[in-house]
């Protein structure tokens, strides 16, 4: 992975956000399903695209970036159902999707220029 620092640092950043969510979540809306299971899925990328990097083989390394991408998907989904339930704003879901969607397509471009 070429990006592979670029990605790692864009999958914290974005599991910062997840853990600062689950808190707004569990905190103010008082919501304890979804909420866990965004942020499972939401640092699950990160932590899968750092066994990626220390993988030991390239099969293996994209089969944890094929996970992370997975973990991806999730989250977004979890995403768009917490905001269709109105747990979080319009603002905060455009902003929060458009970074997952950005990690998705990274994954995307490592995966095909890796396989």
């Amino acid at each position: 992975m070429s990006n592979d620092s670029i990605a790692k640092s864009k999958s914290m950043a974005f599991a910062k956000r997840v853990v600062r969510l689950y808190q707004f979540l569990t905190h103010d809306k008082q919501e304890y399903i979804l909420s866990k299971q965004v942020l499972r899925s939401g640092t699950s990328i990160g932590a899968n695209i750092a066994e990626a990097i220390y993988g030991s083989s390239r099969k293996d390394f994209v089969a944890k970036l094929c996970i992370a991408e997975k973990e991806c998907a999730e989250t977004l989904y979890c995403l768009e159902l917490l905001n269709s339930c109105d747990y979080i704003p319009d603002n905060l879901y455009q902003s929060l999707h458009s970074d997952c969607c950005e990690l998705l397509s990274m994954l995307a471009a490592s995966i095909k220029s890796s396989s």
